[in-house]
């Protein structure tokens, strides 16, 4: 019973995982076809010929551009809300004062405020310092709304890490800093990796806050900029698909190698019992 059991969780896994790559494969066929293939052969039949050239075309437009916009914004917001949320975790766990519940309440606040509900808060308030159209507007805010579910996460591992080895730093004369920096913080890396994933998940395919925040081109990400290559190449379908493969192909590249340590990080940070 067991390995009928084992066979067709296998078997429905399997299936799950057909449909899940099926859109993959087809964008890929896609993006080697030209217009006139596209249309004329079935959807996952092989290229007659591999329009490279539909890579290089969209690369040698602004997409390059887009993509290195998409890349600094992520790792510069993925940077500033890993060291903020883990010394503000520190902190709210690992310090004694008074108001660290009510702080952190109004940390996890965050977590229920709508995207939508404050884009016109933010847009005035960017408007008034004058970040509109401004990396610095997009960094920001990336940072503040995950700084909430980068904190819940961490937040499991810091209340089990022992008391004994901040109490043995102390007492050889570790100062505050010294004890986050060369103690706490290179200990908490298992979960640091799963927020790092999930931030550049994040950050990578957002859309809302470039579109409403940034107008010049040349600040633009990669899910925005795309809208302009659409109008440019509206009968140029191949290139349309090579452009999506290259949006595309970072985030799921990340997924692949790291996708074991989201299911580590997530297990290092359950409480334990």
């Amino acid at each position: 019973m067991n390995k009928l059991g084992y066979s067709i969780l296998y078997v429905c896994l399997g299936l799950v995982a057909v449909f899940q790559i099926f859109p993959l494969i087809w964008l890929v066929i896609f993006s080697l076809k030209d217009s006139r293939e596209i249309f004329a052969s079935p959807p996952l039949s092989l290229p007659e010929e591999l329009k490279w050239e539909n890579y290089v075309k969209v690369w040698q437009g602004d997409i390059a551009v887009y993509f290195f916009n998409s890349v600094w914004y992520t790792l510069v917001a993925i940077i500033l809300t890993v060291i903020l949320a883990s010394m503000a975790t520190f902190a709210i766990t690992r310090m004694k004062w008074k108001l660290s519940s009510f702080v952190l309440g109004l940390f996890m606040v965050g977590l229920m405020i709508p995207i939508h509900s404050s884009l016109i808060p933010l847009f005035k308030m960017f408007l008034t310092v004058d970040l509109i159209d401004n990396p610095l507007s997009i960094i920001i805010t990336y940072t503040a709304y995950n700084l909430p579910i980068t904190m819940m996460i961490l937040l499991g591992f810091y209340y089990t890490l022992p008391k004994e080895i901040e109490e043995a730093a102390i007492i050889d004369g570790c100062s505050i800093n010294r004890l986050f920096f060369r103690i706490i913080l290179p200990m908490t890396v298992p979960v640091m990796s799963t927020t790092v994933i999930i931030n550049m998940i994040y950050n990578w395919n957002e859309f809302v806050f470039v579109n409403t925040f940034i107008s010049s081109d040349k600040y633009k990400t990669l899910t925005v900029g795309i809208q302009n290559f659409i109008g440019q190449y509206m009968t140029d379908w191949g290139a349309i698909g090579a452009t999506l493969v290259i949006s595309i192909l970072p985030i799921l590249i990340a997924f692949l190698f790291f996708s074991n340590k989201i299911v580590e990080g997530i297990s290092a940070s359950a409480v334990k019992g």
